[in-house]
């Protein structure tokens, strides 16, 4: 019976202790998950209008604020600076808390690698100016030894902060190659191994105009815009005797986008290390290193960059279709009826030769032959089998705005189709053409 007592008095002093530290944190401010630490600068991040930075590697960098120009890397180069670079410095500056005070006065820096820092910060706000030097990491890892620079206090600062101060010029300046504002651009010139292909973007369709006029493969280009738009530097080639190696004075490639009357050119040159090549744009004197893969996306035939599917339309958005085989012609159209229930849906019925209702699932069968029909390759010349075609095909979509016409014929064991508005040919596959003839025979 005691013993009952006694566990009872045991949990009863637990769940007091329990009630009380949680009545306490419910007291707590929202927010307050610790104590507060001390911030190392009393300043604010859009205050500071100078950084210089001294990295470990013993590389100086120095940026400046001012009016519309906004920051400007100033030396060892002039260059503009990578905002996220910028925005980390004087955020992390502003907010930069002491973990914990090591010493106060301490003897000898050397013990916390002061005497001699790894990195060092400098920086000016609201006119005044500030340090931050950098020592040795402490023996976990997870802390760095820092102090003010004519203070002699000793603190400590998370490690992870150390990679924000510790830039180079490169790593703290702009790396886009080319200002370009992505979204209004609407010409491309790509000229490589003596070939150029030209893109104009209209309605917000890409269409090929050299060498051929035709209808561009939209994911294509729109991808190699993405590419080129955001292409990033690997380097900057700083030393003028390297510069003139970079082979830019004969270009192996160039890029050009445009945006109305606003044109940007990039050149590309000599292969560089570690899978490089040289670049410059060509309204700028520097020269640097992109990732040389862009040569293959820049490489590609204009037969690459052509849009393979013969038919823009598709099955879901066809409201007419036209067919012509050995001179017959058979014409079908879409249109809306009441079902027995009295409720309205899209039907297709044939009208021509004569008049007649369908089976739908039919229909679908041949409109998918139709227009799932891609070319495997293109040929300059049409072939003279195409003057006649064995085929033709005429579809409306879009509610009738627009219409397409491809002619199909076979050469031997080839097939070709040729379609209204472009020049030459495309081969296709010669079962794609028989399964057009066999979905409108089961029609019939």
């Amino acid at each position: 019976m005691m013993r009952g007592v006694r566990s009872l008095l045991i949990l009863l002093v637990i769940a007091v202790a329990l009630g009380w530290y949680v009545w306490r944190d419910s007291q707590r401010p929202a927010g307050d998950d610790g104590p507060s630490r001390d911030q190392v600068f009393a300043v604010k991040a859009e205050s500071i209008d100078e950084i210089a930075i001294r990295s470990e590697a013993g590389e100086q960098t120095r940026l400046q604020k001012s009016g519309e120009q906004g920051w400007q890397i100033v030396a060892p180069t002039t260059a503009p600076p990578d905002p996220a670079e910028v925005s980390g410095l004087t955020s992390n500056l502003a907010r930069l808390e002491i973990q914990r005070v090591v010493d106060e006065n301490p003897p000898d820096l050397n013990e916390y690698g002061l005497a001699q820092p790894r990195v060092e910060v400098a920086f000016k706000a609201d006119g005044e100016e500030h340090r931050l030097l950098l020592g040795s990491k402490t023996p976990p890892g997870t802390d760095v030894y820092a102090k003010r620079g004519a203070d002699n206090a000793v603190f400590l600062i998370s490690s992870y902060l150390e990679s924000t101060f510790n830039r180079s010029t490169f790593e703290l300046r702009d790396k886009t190659v080319l200002k370009v504002e992505r979204d209004k651009l609407d010409a491309v010139e790509l000229t490589t191994g003596g070939r150029t292909v030209r893109f104009a973007r209209a309605d917000g369709e890409w269409r090929m105009t050299a060498p051929v006029p035709a209808r561009a493969d939209f994911s294509a280009v729109e991808g190699l815009v993405s590419r080129l738009s955001g292409l990033q530097m690997r380097s900057v080639i700083e030393e003028p005797a390297a510069a003139r190696k970079a082979g830019l004075e004969k270009p192996v490639a160039t890029a050009r986008l445009g945006s109305g009357s606003s044109q940007a050119t990039l050149a590309f040159g000599a292969p560089a290390e570690d899978g490089a090549v040289h670049a410059r744009d060509l309204s700028r004197p520097v020269v640097f290193t992109v990732d040389a893969s862009i040569l293959d996306d820049l490489k590609k035939t204009p037969a690459d960059l052509r849009q393979k599917d013969l038919f823009d339309a598709r099955a879901f958005n066809a409201t007419y279709l036209e067919i012509t085989q050995a001179g017959q012609t058979s014409t079908f159209q879409k249109a809306r009826v009441k079902n027995a229930e009295g409720q309205e849906e899209d039907r297709w019925k044939q009208t021509a030769p004569q008049e007649r209702e369908l089976e739908q699932a039919s229909v679908d069968r041949l409109l998918s032959a139709v227009t799932g029909v891609r070319a495997s390759g293109f040929v300059d010349a049409a072939p003279k089998a195409l003057a006649a075609p064995s085929l033709s095909v005429v579809v409306r979509f879009d509610e009738g705005k627009k219409e397409e016409r491809v002619g199909f014929a076979r050469t031997g064991t080839e097939a070709f189709a040729a379609r209204a508005g472009e020049p030459g040919a495309a081969r296709i596959e010669p079962d794609a053409l028989e399964a057009i003839t066999k979905a409108l025979q089961e029609l019939k």
